[in-house]
């Protein structure tokens, strides 16, 4: 029993903290947009199903709290349900003056902002927690020096000698070795050109990073590429550098935009079979890693909360029916043809939206348990 509660409390309340803050300000990016476009807003929920709590505001706007938090949404004037599919009857036999009010009715421009503005609320709220991390802790930087070489690495088979400087990997600049390490990680088993300097000269070093299995602190065993190679900083020579406000919302945009591409790269490198699909994690391993997150303290648990928002963000711009970036595909193809497309049509979309959507949390959910099990 007190194990039961430990779990609970080290992990799923943790995680249902950070996710219900992430979804609340999704949502409030589709609110309040939504709001500045004049379209009426039935419903703001965190979490679906049952309420739990609520209150109506002046503009008629139903705020709650719902009983599974998982997800939320914001429920406009002339949707059907929660996922903003139109009502089309309802609509057709609406006033013109309802009509312009209700969501299907707005102009094209204003349902496509106020779509898009949920996952662009989640990138500002990733910068932004990034910012205040990178300001008031500041970050442990090594400069990219090789002060040891792993035998029987990539690095040491590609000639790499203690004390070389990478400056480039691919051709892009390389400044440290957390620049390094990102890189590296997602490409196992892809040839890359590594640029080192060496007593004044320059030389590019081709090598292949080897597929590793590591195992973090917590036990977590991670897929992901490695050089072999040992840099100030994990032999304990780093400086800390302190970020004024500007300087640390710049690196918040990079953080965030490294985790765009390090995404995009990782689904790509499971197409191609160069990476396994086991990674891939659920709501159980989330809440996992919230409880693990915890335990480190705050700031970790921020940074998690960071990653987490730049992840909805960009799983909700994913070209699928019920997904924000279903609704802008949508709109796309009604601003080439002069005119949405019809309900039956959308009615299908959705419904293969949703099966993608099911057999994907499915998916992260099998991997969660059998990940648990093992």
């Amino acid at each position: 029993m007190s194990g039961l509660y430990t779990f609970l409390m080290g992990n799923v309340v943790t995680f249902i903290l950070v996710l219900s803050l992430l979804v609340f300000v999704h949502e409030m990016g589709h609110y309040l947009v939504g709001r500045w476009s004049g379209i009426r807003i039935l419903a703001f929920s965190v979490g679906f199903g049952p309420e739990i709590f609520g209150f109506n505001d002046r503009h008629g706007t139903r705020w709650k709290i719902s009983a599974i938090p998982l997800g939320g949404y914001v429920r406009f004037f002339g949707d059907e349900d929660a996922s903003s599919k139109p009502d089309s009857e309802k609509v057709a036999a609406m006033s013109e003056e309802d009509r312009a009010r209700s969501f299907a009715g707005a102009k094209l421009w204003k349902r496509a902002a106020t779509v898009a503005a949920g996952p662009i609320a989640n990138f500002l709220l990733a910068i932004a927690i990034f910012a205040i991390l990178f300001s008031v802790y500041g970050r442990m930087i090594a400069d990219p020096v090789v002060a040891e070489v792993t035998p029987g690495g990539a690095a040491a088979a590609a000639g790499i000698l203690p004390g070389d400087l990478l400056v480039a990997i691919d051709g892009s600049k390389v400044e440290t070795f957390d620049d390094v390490r990102r890189y590296v990680a997602i490409r196992p088993s892809q040839k890359i050109v590594v640029t080192v300097e060496r007593g004044g000269q320059k030389l590019d070093v081709p090598m292949v990073p080897q597929r590793t299995d590591r195992t973090d602190q917590f036990g977590n065993k991670i897929e992901l590429g490695q050089i072999g190679i040992v840099t100030n900083k994990e032999a304990g020579n780093f400086r800390l550098r302190n970020y004024t406000p500007l300087e640390a919302v710049r690196e918040g945009v990079i953080e965030s935009a490294g985790i765009v591409t390090g995404t995009f790269k990782y689904i790509a490198n499971i197409f191609a079979g160069s990476m396994r699909a086991d990674q891939l994690g659920g709501p159980i391993r989330v809440a996992q890693a919230s409880g693990q997150m915890a335990s480190l303290g705050i700031g970790a648990v921020l940074q998690l909360a960071a990653t987490l928002s730049v992840s909805i963000g960009l799983l909700n711009l994913m070209p699928v029916p019920v997904l924000d970036g279903g609704h802008l595909m949508f709109y796309a193809v009604e601003a080439v043809r002069g005119r949405p497309l019809g309900a039956k049509a959308q009615e299908i979309a959705f419904r293969i939206g949703l099966a993608m959507i099911l057999t994907l949390m499915v998916f992260t959910t099998w991997n969660d348990i059998s990940l648990s099990s093992g």
